[in-house]
């Protein structure tokens, strides 16, 4: 019989905090996490707000890292490696118990923020610092693991990717423990121009906190965020045998391309609904038996009507029962981390019973008219939930969780 697939640690850093308990607070308070930027001038730039993490950062990073190597990542990369440790203890993960030739590390990485926000960038270091693979290279080397490390870039879909990669690892009987998520962040000059002359993003620079508007009428663009999530993945065989508290099970996943345009979704949401359902088949769930959707919601035109109409070509009736909301309302959207971070956030609901909200919903759009939780959390009950990322160049992906133990 293939292995389940259980979650035992998590971590996320992100603009609303550098702790899992500090962020999961703020998530079901609606609190917002974008401001305008402080990590460079923006006064160039049409868009001039962004989700960053705060400034502590760089204290807590000394306390994992030593200073050869902290000279060698960027900032990007020590969000990551510090996200890996907190999850690693949280999970009471001892791999010199472990045969580490069965330990694994595979990261959603887009970049790792080596742009020109980046400081201490020098001729010795700078090529370390632009490896993308260094990321999960220096977590490996952290613990001397010994199975594959490697990194995906499949856009905003990247860390949901490495997801179900780390899954099939150990369903598939070819590793034990596997470290799993991403860390990203745009925030800079040149990728904020890139944006906004493709009409991506907000420009509620008056208003920060109100820019990120998923579902909403008035919506107007994503909010750039940044940060990193990290889960501790194991067959449910490991994680009973140490005693390991397991927070929920990964029931199954699904990826897909889409084909169709660089960066347009498929007309109506097809390729989104189409992956729903492949992840609902591959994790033996019944439709009925969904009770949240953490939805991809990036507060853009499309993306939000799209992802509306793929949960009712999903669900028919039921979608109007299915509470939905939007993660990145709050935190805006961390790209190559959205699909851990909104992941553990899906997690977190199914064992506290909350729902987080989708704040800034003030204004629905009347075409979009499904329940997406506005503005307050709500207390619910759900044993099963689907967490959905999609990326630009067509790459989607839908993970589903199931709260554990099945039965609970």
């Amino acid at each position: 019989m293939p292995e389940r697939v259980v979650v035992t640690g998590m971590s996320i850093i992100s603009s609303l905090g550098l702790d899992i308990q500090t962020n999961w607070n703020n998530l079901i308070s609606g609190k917002s996490g974008v401001k305008r930027i402080s990590l460079f001038d923006p006064s160039q730039n049409i868009t001039q707000i962004a989700a960053e993490v705060p400034a502590e950062l760089e204290e807590l990073a000394k306390k994992y890292i030593k200073k050869r190597p902290g000279s060698q990542m960027t900032r990007v990369t020590k969000m990551a490696f510090v996200s890996a440790k907190e999850a690693i203890s949280a999970g009471n993960v001892d791999f010199e118990t472990l045969d580490k030739s069965r330990c694994s590390v595979i990261l959603g990485v887009v970049n790792t923020g080596n742009s020109s926000t980046e400081k201490d960038t020098t001729i010795q270091n700078t090529i370390f610092k632009s490896m993308t693979n260094s990321m999960s290279a220096w977590i490996s080397l952290e613990y001397h693991l010994m199975g594959p490390n490697f990194v995906v870039n499949t856009a905003c879909a990247s860390s949901a990717y490495a997801i179900g990669f780390g899954y099939d690892m150990i369903r598939n009987g070819q590793a034990d423990v596997v470290i799993v998520g991403g860390a990203d962040s745009i925030i800079n000059r040149e990728e904020i121009e890139g944006f906004n002359s493709l009409f991506a993003l907000s420009v509620e620079n008056d208003h920060p906190e109100k820019a990120s508007r998923p579902f909403s009428l008035n919506r107007d663009g994503f909010v750039i965020g940044e940060g990193a999530g990290m889960l501790i993945l194991e067959s449910e065989t490991l994680a009973k045998s140490r005693g390991a508290e397991i927070h929920a099970e990964i029931a199954g996943y699904a990826l897909t391309s889409e084909g169709y345009n660089i960066m347009a979704p498929m007309k109506d949401g097809e390729g989104m609904a189409v992956t729903m359902e492949k992840a609902l088949i591959n994790a033996g769930v019944n439709k009925d038996e969904v009770g949240y959707i953490n939805a991809h919601g990036t507060s853009t035109e499309l993306n939000d009507r799209y992802e509306t109409l793929a949960i009712k070509r999903v669900f028919g009736d039921q979608a109007y029962r299915i509470p939905v909301s939007s993660s990145k309302s709050m935190m805006g959207h961390t790209i190559g981390a959205a699909g851990a971070i909104e992941g553990i956030i899906t997690i977190l609901s199914l064992e506290h019973g909350i729902l987080p909200p989708t704040i800034n919903l003030d204004h629905p759009d009347p075409d979009l008219d499904l329940d997406y939780i506005p503005n307050h959390s709500r207390e619910k009950n759900i044993r099963v939930a689907l967490s959905n990322s999609f990326g630009f160049g067509g790459h989607n992906a839908t993970i589903v969780f199931r709260r554990y133990p099945p039965g609970k």
